[in-house]
């Protein structure tokens, strides 16, 4: 079993938990509601990206291992849910590993259809962003592309260090784990020193 495979479901696991929480934190949905958005954070962005690449069926549709993955994802965010919420940070943390997870793996995907790698490098974007763009209008938040923190941008470098280093020969399973690894550490340092990119107006 490739690191890849098993990263994304994790990754899966991960944007469920933080769909879960997004809903629950914005009002008190029932099981369903917090499931269905726990499930949209899961699967919209790498659907947006395999619909976009016309690659059939969907990866949660032809696996089940990635629905396993959303299920004990929302259990785990309803189980622990005082100890989430009151850790801000590790909701930040699950959202941060998992669009690491999904950029690499959506920016391969891309690549295995013979895309350009430019256009591999947006679609490996998209496959992390998407979800959480869907998330937030669902919950009536607005998207976090269109506010300060680094984010979408965080996403692109990650995809493109991985095609950089994949054009050079370096070992597949090793380009995937230091892309997202710097997909992770841009995020956490933006967060921390509260960095932005310049303002479109400058007015």
């Amino acid at each position: 079993m490739q690191i890849q495979y098993i990263l994304e479901v994790i990754g899966t696991g991960f944007f469920a938990i933080s769909g879960a929480l997004a809903a629950n934190d914005k009002a008190e949905p029932d099981w369903f509601g917090a499931s269905f958005i726990g499930f949209i954070t899961s699967i919209g962005g790498g659907s947006l990206r395999d619909i976009l690449l016309g690659s059939y069926p969907l990866v949660w549709v032809h696996d089940i291992n990635f629905m396993y993955a959303i299920f004990i994802g929302i259990i785990l965010a309803s189980m622990f849910f005082k100890v989430l919420i009151r850790l801000r940070k590790t909701f930040f943390l699950f959202d941060t590993v998992g669009i690491a997870m999904f950029t690499i793996v959506g920016t391969e995907k891309a690549l295995s259809l013979g895309v350009h790698p430019v256009i591999a490098a947006i679609m490996g974007m998209f496959s992390a962003i998407m979800g959480g763009v869907i998330r937030d209008v669902l919950t009536n938040e607005i998207p976090i592309i269109f506010k300060k923190e680094i984010y979408a941008t965080a996403c692109l470098t990650g995809a493109v260090t991985y095609l950089t280093l994949d054009y050079a020969g370096l070992e597949r399973n090793v380009n995937f784990l230091l892309s997202a690894f710097i997909i992770i550490t841009i995020r956490i340092i933006a967060v921390k020193k509260n960095l932005s990119l310049p303002k479109f107006n400058r007015t």
